[in-house]
């Protein structure tokens, strides 16, 4: 049951729009870190983490990052693409995956996306394709997967490689098979507001033996093993400390408590939400996934007179955190300013990102929050 608006304005506490959830074995395993000493990227911990999940998404290799923007970054040079290579990917995503492509000295190719989920429009893909075409970035949004199967198809077709971003995907499976092993290297993020947190982080899982040695060396200053301060070539310090691990441990034990979690959240805001006709909700299931609401995400249809930041606006009155979706690609001025998507249109992408934002979604939220949080946004729309 929805709280009245008088009852809202009158005890309504801030409610962020994340909040992680720690009270497993951290403080367990923070201390064992500290006791011991080791608190650098040799502690043993990072190993753990590495083997335990790249385990879980069905992997020979996991190699740990210290963010999930790096090890964008750590696949895009262990795949080798470089000057003039073109990389298709979302029109709508963050940022560190084309950025990733143009500091490789690459070239960003934009796919509109579906309306139906926010994902890539995977319909668009091959229209895309030429003779510089290298690899395709698949990047999982917001709760539910791309459709792999006609992606994998077409990098068979035309011998591409795939860089899986699973940043927001951590539990998720497509058609039974984990999302981060569809990729030649996939990549996740283990940000605060992820299913699985270590503070700042990232993981970088494959099944190939010389590219996971090439991303072990990347993330390490490429220090050669017989001689170490010798260098053959440059590298980046992307070392994860084994604090980030031993969160990272702990909190991949409770994984699917925390996707069950999310999805009963995403099913109560849905039907605190169902019946206003103004908001496009998230996709509960498709045909080939359930989602798992990594966040929840609306999208203000076009009867209503104000977009998504008005909105924002207005519910911040109510003390409730939200994030804007997204801003495409095409639009973003830093890549423009270099010369890149002249002239190009993705109005689905362009629709989402000034139409669409999503609430407070943290693993913390309460169902009491969550009923307020429903209630606000019943009365933005009034």
């Amino acid at each position: 049951m929805i709280a009245s608006p008088e009852i809202i304005e009158s005890v309504m506490n801030p409610i962020p729009v994340n909040e992680p959830l720690l009270d497993g074995n951290e403080k367990k395993y923070l201390n064992e870190c500290i006791d011991t000493g080791w608190i650098s990227s040799e502690g043993p911990f990072v190993k753990q983490f590495e083997q335990q999940l790249a385990t879980r998404v069905e992997r020979q290799y996991g190699i740990a990052v210290c963010n999930g923007s790096v090890a964008l970054d750590t696949a895009v040079a262990a795949l080798g693409l470089g000057q003039g290579d073109e990389v298709i990917l979302p029109a709508f995503t963050i940022m560190s995956c084309a950025a990733a492509i143009v500091r490789a000295g690459a070239v960003p190719v934009v796919v509109d996306s579906d309306a139906y989920t926010w994902n890539m429009d995977v319909s668009q893909i091959e229209a895309k394709i030429t003779p510089r075409t290298k690899a395709i970035m698949v990047v999982h949004i917001y709760g539910l997967p791309v459709d792999m199967e006609p992606v994998l198809a077409l990098a068979d077709k035309y011998g591409l490689q795939i860089i899986e971003d699973a940043a927001e995907m951590h539990g998720q499976t497509y058609k039974g098979r984990p999302c981060g092993s569809f990729g030649a290297l996939s990549t996740f993020s283990f940000y605060p507001n992820k299913h699985i947190t270590t503070g700042e982080g990232g993981m970088i899982v494959t099944d190939d033996e010389q590219l996971a040695e090439r991303c072990q060396s990347l993330r390490n200053l490429c220090f050669q093993p017989q001689n170490r301060f010798v260098h053959e070539e440059l590298g980046w310090n992307f070392r994860m400390s084994n604090l980030q691990a031993a969160l990272g441990v702990a909190q991949l034990e409770r994984l699917d408590e925390f996707v069950a979690r999310k999805r009963r959240m995403g099913q109560l805001y849905t039907e605190l939400l169902s019946d206003i006709p103004e908001l496009q909700l998230p996709v509960p299931q498709t045909d080939y996934a359930a989602n798992i609401y990594w966040v929840y995400g609306i999208v203000l249809k076009d009867e209503v007179p104000f977009d998504a930041k008005e909105a924002m606006r207005r519910l911040s009155q109510y003390k409730i955190g939200t994030r804007p979706f997204f801003y495409p690609m095409h639009e973003q001025p830093v890549l423009r300013n270099i010369g890149l998507f002249d002239g190009e249109s993705c109005p689905v992408a362009e629709r989402i990102a000034r139409r669409g934002f999503y609430i407070p979604s943290g693993l913390a939220l309460s169902d009491e929050q969550i009923e307020q949080v429903a209630q606000a946004v019943v009365e933005i729309l009034k």
